[in-house]
């Protein structure tokens, strides 16, 4: 019974972004309650705690730290619903700071920086955060870059994991750009 249950979740899933999720239903037949915890986690990320181009901004450089395919598309697209505009997606996947904007360059600052373990980088921009959205923006936007990596790198430890592809953004294709301190 949970395991149709989630099975219909991710139908749903599937059918609102257009996505494969199969490693999903991989981790419902292994465990129902394990995919329904795992489920949840995206939920801790408070959105209204800090800009959504902020957020956006650095889960997508998270999830391009481990996927430059399928779950960048899928970040993109959950950040264009929440009100992210395109041009603002495009850019960070270009890594054109200036192109973003303010917020999502902080984002992008502050996402390349913790993900590099480069605490001189990211001290002054962590700053910035609290002085501009306080503790709970920090903790959003530290939350989106740890989200960000966890479904990428579920999905290639099952198997799932696709070379990388051009994203669409706002019906464009648009070529990533892995942030340089990222890339492999």
């Amino acid at each position: 019974m949970l395991r149709a249950f989630c099975r219909r979740l991710i139908g749903r899933f599937e059918r609102e972004f257009g996505y494969d999720a199969a490693y999903m239903r991989d981790l419902v037949d292994a465990s129902p309650w394990t995919f329904l915890r795992f489920s949840m986690v995206t939920g801790l990320v408070r959105r209204q705690d800090a800009p959504g181009d902020l957020i956006a901004a650095a889960g997508i450089v998270a999830t391009l730290a481990e996927d430059c395919g399928p779950c960048t598309q899928i970040g993109v697209d959950i950040a264009s619903r929440g009100g992210v505009a395109p041009e603002v997606l495009r850019a960070v996947l270009a890594g054109d700071r200036t192109g973003m904007g303010e917020a999502a360059a902080i984002g992008y600052d502050f996402a390349r920086a913790v993900l590099a373990k480069d605490m001189e980088a990211a001290d002054p921009v962590r700053d910035e955060i609290l002085r501009r959205w306080g503790k709970k923006g920090l903790v959003a936007v530290s939350l989106a870059i740890t989200t960000g990596r966890m479904y990428p790198t579920l999905k290639y430890g099952l198997g799932h994991g696709q070379a990388c592809s051009k994203v669409v953004v706002g019906g464009e294709a648009q070529g990533v750009t892995r942030p340089m301190a990222l890339a492999a």
